[in-house]
């Protein structure tokens, strides 16, 4: 299976959403879910097959997978991705959507919308179904790889090496190694991308999560501090001012400015 078709008139029913985490106890699963689509944003690299059909999983990729299809995944290691089990109506136009493809430029916005969507599922139903929606949406609309002028193959796979290692210590090289490029020519490209540095783009990426944790989660101010990579309180708060126009606090208590979404 290449192509699935989806029907968008109304918002999912999210039956589960989370992080989810394989390739630990096995190296293999296999598996069809009969009533529920499969939504993935993936971290790493793997074999999926979709009824038959071979697709190779890289980060930065996304997938999804109609009501009773099989799948089989072989991971290389543990492997770590964000996910939803819907139900969807056959409301509206049907349209096809690949069963998985690049997220290409969408990853940062694709990323924080799921992330919302997981955080607001035990209090805010509503909202996650929002979310999910409109990430559906996103994806749908995706152009094809070859026809988009989206960011080169490296600059994708850097972004999504970085958006799952936002809370660990990251250096361009090491970056770079993950994408298969050279540091100065990941910098190059990166440039070209965004317009600014791969050092900039971690900074700002740290920085709207550690704003969408202190306003949306109850999570302390070290523990947002510590899970966006900067554990130095003190670096937090002027990396904030710097960033967001506001401190932590100020941030969480919804005074500081608003910035442009991710």
């Amino acid at each position: 299976m290449l192509e699935t078709s989806i029907h968008l008139g109304e918002p999912p029913v999210v039956v589960n959403a989370g992080v989810g985490v394989h390739g630990v106890a096995s190296r293999t699963d296999v598996f069809r879910l009969p009533e529920l689509w499969q939504l993935h944003l993936y971290q790493y690299e793997a074999e999926l097959t979709v009824d038959g059909t071979p697709h190779l999983i890289r980060p930065g990729r996304v997938g999804l997978v109609p009501p009773g299809a099989t799948v089989r995944y072989r991971y290389r290691g543990r492997s770590e991705h964000l996910y939803a089990h819907l139900r969807v109506a056959a409301a509206g136009e049907p349209r096809t959507v690949p069963v998985l493809q690049d997220a290409g430029a969408e990853l940062p916005l694709l990323t924080e919308l799921l992330l919302q969507a997981v955080a607001s599922a035990p209090n805010e139903p509503e909202r996650t179904r929002a979310e999910i929606w409109t990430v559906l949406w996103r994806i749908a609309r995706l152009a094809p790889a070859a026809a988009r002028p989206g960011p080169h193959p490296a600059v994708t796979a850097a972004m999504a090496y970085i958006e799952g290692r936002l809370a660990t210590p990251l250096t361009v090289p090491t970056v770079a190694r993950a994408a298969g490029v050279s540091h100065n020519h990941l910098t190059r490209l990166f440039r070209v991308t965004t317009g600014a540095t791969v050092v900039a783009y971690i900074r700002r990426r740290r920085l709207d999560r550690a704003r969408h944790l202190l306003r949306a989660s109850t999570l302390s101010i070290p523990a947002v501090a510590a899970s966006v990579g900067i554990p130095d309180l003190q670096a937090f708060n002027k990396a904030c001012r710097r960033e967001l126009g506001a401190s932590p606090r100020a941030l969480r208590g919804g005074t500081g400015a608003t910035a442009a979404p991710a």
